[in-house]
């Protein structure tokens, strides 16, 4: 089993700057991709970033270029850098992570981007 905590939601003027934290705990030894997600009101779930266990990365178009996904194996932590921030990434972010047999959610944490 493995346990996240996420935490550095919050409100940020549009422009502004985010960091978002997770921190994983329990079986973290089994794990491989760390993500995340984020969802907004009414929409679908969507992949905002993901970095592999030697870090290479993939994002989405909608973020590519500002934000920036870091992890620290050794600490078993996974940020999320979030710069020039609009309104339309207002949601609540997830963490996600991929262990050899499942993946785990965190609890999920509300960033609102405000004009």
């Amino acid at each position: 089993q493995v346990q996240l905590v996420e935490s550095g939601g919050g409100l940020v003027q549009a422009g502004g700057s985010l960091r978002l934290s997770c921190a994983a705990s329990g079986s973290t030894f089994t794990i491989n991709n760390m993500l995340w997600y984020r969802q907004a009101p009414g929409k679908q779930r969507e992949l905002v970033a993901r970095i592999r266990r030697w870090g290479s990365t993939l994002y989405a178009d909608s973020v590519q270029g500002r934000f920036t996904i870091s992890r620290d194996n050794a600490k078993n932590t996974v940020d999320l850098q979030m710069n020039s921030l609009k309104p339309e990434d207002t949601a609540v972010y997830y963490c996600n992570v991929e262990s050899t047999t499942r993946s785990y959610w965190g609890q999920g944490t509300q960033v609102t981007v405000s004009e």
